[in-house]
């Protein structure tokens, strides 16, 4: 599945966490987490926040959420771009 694919391009939530100056455990109590397993796993790749956990996020470290996924939106946007070239080619 294509969502695998964006799960292993690396991400900055943990240098941003430590840049804030908070652990882990910090991120699990503060998003009202039971454990900092999901956190160990976001910033692995192994998996991705919801969309409320990642602007959260993006609050608690004082970024825009671009800046928590840099690699994964340029990525993206250089996707859409190709899909949105060959659709306007196709109706040319």
């Amino acid at each position: 599945m294509k969502h695998e694919i964006y799960r292993k391009i690396p991400n900055e939530l943990k240098k941003q966490r430590k840049i804030s100056g908070l652990s882990q455990k910090d991120i699990a109590k503060l998003l009202g987490l039971k454990t900092t397993s999901r956190i160990s796993q976001w910033e692995k790749g192994a998996g991705m926040p919801s969309l409320v956990n990642v602007f959260k996020l993006s609050s608690l470290y004082g970024v825009l959420v671009d800046a928590l996924f840099i690699e994964l939106v340029r990525v993206l946007r250089k996707e859409m771009k190709e899909k949105r070239e060959k659709c306007f080619e196709s109706k040319r």
